[in-house]
């Protein structure tokens, strides 16, 4: 049985290097199917570890709360999500207090439609993420790790004070190193601003450094600069394993709050990390169902190639098929060696495929800032998908093969 693998492995090898170019040709489908699978596997696995590493900068244990819906958006807002009555802070502070498994609650007020701008010394960054908060900012946020200095103090939040505490990306676009951007002062829209403290950037943050421009603001003195203009959300941190809890505890303050009847949605919206990657495996799967449509094309014709092969190539050596059936050949062994020739065309051209995917995915976090990784269990299945479409498209040339004649074969010219 050994001895019969290796005759028509070396058969089918053979084959494959005598007819170079059409062999090429024929497995091309098998090929551009297998490296499009590899391709999107190794996006997806990278998108994943990127959301997962964000869950974990932000907190598992986290969620947050808006008045409006969170996700994508399709033009404007709908008229009855504008009408939606603002969130206060008192809503804040009677969350704290009537929520037993919310440790921690930190209010951010903020401008949606503003785009904010810092300046030193004729220096400046567009679109800084600016907003006032208190110092349980930096209990919640697992990401607001301190790089140089510290977070402005509850005194400080009292007394309005004209302090900042700014990003890594903000510190080093302004000043030659973080240590030096303690104790300057900047602007943000023309306010000045004592820097105190400098925010360590965080690992992630899907690509983009966005996270890494903050300009974070006592909340009482945004208030003072900005009186009425603002809207306000809330992040809040729950005791460990008691997400789900501080969810319904929070909704049902709110509604009762906001005199919600029982039988109406509600009028501000919470999202946990959870939902963030249900959103995301939502929006990726149908980007997935794509590519393996195109996918599958590519390895149906790619299939259907290498059958039209296996069907030239019966026809021409019907008189070898006819040498070996008179030499004690069985149809068995017939059946075999065009099926591994088969095999051999679309698993050469499923290596290729995993070749050519890989060196993509592997080059892809060299020129951008995306991650992509190619898991082993990918590889096993782009081999296994391209062997398999030559054992299936193989059957009919082997069984014609099978079925010759063996006198009939040797007459043929």
């Amino acid at each position: 049985m050994q001895s019969d693998f290796r005759e028509n492995l070396h058969l089918a090898l053979d084959t494959v290097r005598a007819h170079k170019l059409r062999s090429f040709l024929a497995i091309l489908g098998v090929m551009i199917g297998v490296a499009l699978i590899i391709l999107v596997v190794g996006l997806v696995q990278g998108f994943r570890q990127t959301i997962q590493d964000e869950i974990v900068s932000e907190g598992i244990d986290t969620a947050f709360v808006s008045r409006f819906d969170q996700g994508p958006q399709n033009g404007r807002r709908p008229k009855d999500e504008k009408l939606r009555k603002p969130l206060t802070l008192e809503d804040a502070m009677a969350i704290r207090q009537l929520c037993p498994a919310v440790k921690e609650i930190a209010v951010s007020a903020f401008q949606w439609q503003l785009a904010h701008t810092a300046r030193y010394q004729g220096n400046e960054i567009e679109g800084t993420d600016f907003r006032g908060t208190f110092p349980a900012y930096l209990a919640v946020y697992s990401n607001a790790t301190m790089k140089a200095g510290r977070f402005f103090t509850e005194a400080e939040n009292e007394h309005r004070e004209n302090v900042v505490v700014i990003g890594e990306n903000v510190a080093t676009a302004f000043f030659p190193s973080i240590a030096d951007a303690l104790g300057k002062q900047i602007l943000v829209d023309g306010s000045t601003y004592l820097v105190v403290g400098v925010f360590e950037k965080p690992p992630n943050g899907f690509g983009t450094d966005d996270e890494d421009r903050r300009t974070v603001i006592p909340y009482y003195t945004f208030m003072k600069l900005y009186p009425g203009s603002y809207e306000i959300a809330y992040r809040f941190l729950a005791y460990s394993g008691k997400l789900d809890a501080a969810v319904d505890q929070l909704r049902e303050v709110l509604r009762r709050r906001r005199e919600v009847p029982y039988d109406k949605p509600d009028t501000f919206s919470i999202q946990t990390q959870v939902e963030v990657v249900q959103k995301f495996n939502d929006i990726i799967g149908g980007v997935v169902l794509v590519v393996v449509v195109l996918s599958s094309i590519g390895l149906l014709i790619g299939g259907m190639g290498v059958m039209n092969i296996m069907l030239v190539s019966v026809t021409e050596r019907t008189r070898e098929i006819g040498v070996r059936k008179a030499i004690g050949a069985r149809s068995r062994d017939i059946t075999w060696q065009f099926l591994f020739e088969a095999m051999t065309l679309t698993g050469t051209g499923g290596i290729i495929g995993i070749i050519v995917g890989s060196a993509i995915v592997f080059l892809i976090p060299t020129v951008s800032s995306l991650k992509a990784v190619v898991p082993a269990w990918a590889v096993i299945i782009g081999f296994t998908v391209s062997v398999s479409i030559g054992l299936i498209f193989g059957v009919w040339p082997a069984t014609k093969a099978a079925r010759l004649n063996p006198v009939e074969a040797l007459r043929y010219e």
